[in-house]
């Protein structure tokens, strides 16, 4: 059996006693965090977490860098992992740079090694030669991990490249306080790393420094053990241990941040899932109430109907019998037998005219219950404490209720903007307290029935109805206003509607008769004419008292005084001055 065949033989032996006896061989520091195994050749990453080499290799590049002014790509299998790439560590996700060498530019843990070693000599079961499989092992070799009996340990020996190798007592290493093993150099087996050179920063055994660094300053390594050791352990003591006390301490208060936010939710979320069940609870009931009046007015408005329908029935009956009996009588009754039937026929006809039931179609069953009508967004109040939405609506509007509001109902101005409401009411005059019905505004001049004026009607959603319109030209208008095709109260009603003031412009006199200088007929400045003569001046004017006013192109002006009185302009004959306005 080769080295290699024994010590994996050896190592899957181990493993399986591990698992046996820990559960969970990731528990032990001997075994691999990646391939969840025994170490093999163990190496440090920067970030100094320990795998093993052949687990590195197997990670693929998280990135490449240039080395010697070249850049490696990720398909270079022969540079993947060498010439420095860069990979993720498996324990803490971080980036960490590779030598240029590769993985066996890493420095070896040797610590897990003594793990493993630990966990070799204290596993507690038999253990068997690695070599035979046979015999009992009481020796251990130190280069190759293996355990061996007296007989394999001889031959061991006796072989040329493994006769150098330190062999030990399996009882005198458990013995020792500490488990520990020599390391040795992988360039010179059987030589152990005693040295330390300066200029490489690198332990050494006898033969490197004598071969490879004769012309360097090495130093036993028990001799700077103490100042490298003391730099390690100040960045411990004095920077890492309270930055590592802090760390904890923050964790654990995340930690109890973390606790008290779930404990905080969990409480919430009962108190969230409690007033779900009450407010659902509360829906329930309050469409259950709404159930109860929905049906309660189905049962109302069915036994309306059913009444309506006895009484219809009751009705075409009497009227059915009657005529079919009147027309049986006169078309198979002889002349004797019609004058001997007269008096009675007569009697249940006219009974039947004069004092039956003869409702208009339009009157029975006006809506065919769109008159009741759900409105989700309405409020409903309280229910169990909870505010709830959702009524049922039955009102129905009646016209003769609806009345008109606003000015602009009875008197506008030609060329602006009117407007009036519509407010529709139930049968027992309240306001309605939703809008969708049928409104209907027609505006038409009464002496030019041509002459319409469109009106926009917009429903405020309850039970109003903001009518606007802009009339073009001036005098009385008939406004029909209806709702559902019937008339409002006081429908149709006048809208009269005045002339639009326009300011005149030109030379204006006191009154008439100083504008036409006495003729009959005065020029206004807007090139119309007006009455003239003795009109009415009023202001000391011999034979001509009358009233003072004067009126052109539909604008009129009556005071008692004339308008250009106030202005102050009077002539030394008592007359106003004309003004140019």
């Amino acid at each position: 059996m080769s080295l290699c065949k024994e010590r994996l033989v050896h190592e899957e032996k181990l493993e399986a006693v591990l698992s046996k006896s820990n559960g969970d061989t990731k528990k032990s520091k001997a075994v691999c965090g990646v391939c969840s195994r025994m170490y093999r050749d163990p190496k440090i990453l920067p970030c100094l977490h320990t795998f093993c080499a052949d687990c590195i290799r197997q990670r693929e590049p998280f990135s490449e860098r240039r080395v010697n002014g070249e850049r490696r790509s990720p398909e270079d299998d022969t540079h993947r992992r060498d010439s420095g790439s860069t990979i993720l560590c498996p324990e803490c996700d971080s980036e960490v740079d590779l030598p240029p060498s590769g993985v066996d530019g890493l420095t070896t843990d040797h610590l897990a090694l003594d793990e493993v070693f630990v966990e070799t000599l204290l596993v507690d079961c038999r253990v068997l030669c690695d070599l035979c499989s046979e015999s009992d092992a009481g020796k251990r070799c130190e280069v190759c991990g293996v355990n061996l009996c007296d007989f394999c340990s001889q031959a061991h020996r006796r072989q040329k490249r493994t006769s150098s190798h330190s062999i030990q007592s399996l009882q005198e290493l458990k013995s020792q306080g500490r488990l520990t093993r020599p390391v040795l150099c992988s360039l010179h087996p059987g030589q152990e790393l005693r040295l330390f050179c300066e200029p490489c920063d690198l332990t050494v055994c006898l033969e490197c420094a004598a071969t490879f660094h004769h012309d360097h300053h090495c130093s036993s390594a028990h001799e700077v053990i103490s100042h490298h050791g003391d730099r390690i352990r100040d960045l411990v003591v004095r920077s890492l241990r309270p930055r590592l006390g802090r760390l904890e301490e923050s964790l654990r208060r995340v930690d109890t941040s973390q606790e008290a936010l779930q404990a905080r939710a969990d409480t919430l979320a009962g108190e969230i899932r409690a007033f779900a069940r009450s407010y659902a609870s509360a829906v329930e009931a309050h469409c259950s109430s709404l159930l109860r009046s929905l049906e309660d007015l189905r049962s109302q408005r069915r036994n309306q109907l059913h009444l309506q329908k006895a009484q219809l029935q009751q009705a075409l009956s009497d009227v059915r019998g009657g005529v079919d009996f009147a027309e049986r009588l006169l078309t198979c009754g002889s002349d004797a037998e019609i004058l001997s039937a007269k008096g009675v026929t007569m009697r249940r006809l006219m009974n039947l005219v004069e004092s039956g039931f003869d409702p208009q179609p339009t009157t029975v069953a006006p809506d065919n219950a769109s008159s009741i009508c759900f409105l989700p967004q309405e409020s409903a109040g309280e229910v169990q404490g909870f505010p709830v939405v959702g009524v049922i609506h039955a009102k129905t509007v009646d016209p003769s209720k609806c009345t008109i509001q606003g000015e602009g109902g009875e008197r506008g101005h030609e060329g602006q903007r009117g407007e009036f409401t519509l407010v529709c009411r139930d049968s027992s005059g309240e306001q309605m307290g939703r809008g969708g019905d049928p409104v209907l505004v027609s505006i038409v001049h009464k002496e030019k029935k041509g002459c319409t004026v469109e009106a926009a009607v917009v429903d405020k959603g309850d039970g109003s109805y903001v009518v606007s319109y802009t009339p073009a030209e001036a005098g009385l208008y008939s406004v029909w206003v209806c709702v559902k095709a019937q008339h409002v109260q006081g429908s149709p009603f006048v809208l009269n509607v005045k002339r639009k003031f326009r300011r005149h412009r030109g030379i204006f006199h006191c009154c008439s008769f100083c504008s036409s200088g006495g003729a009959k007929e005065a020029c206004c400045g807007c090139t119309g004419t007006m009455p003239g003569g003795f009109q009415g001046c009023g202001h000391g004017h011999k034979g001509h008292p009358g009233k003072p006013h004067w009126s052109c192109c539909g604008s009129v002006v009556e005071a008692s005084e004339c308008i250009l009185h106030n202005l102050g302009s009077v002539s030394p004959r008592g007359h106003l001055r004309t003004v140019e306005l």
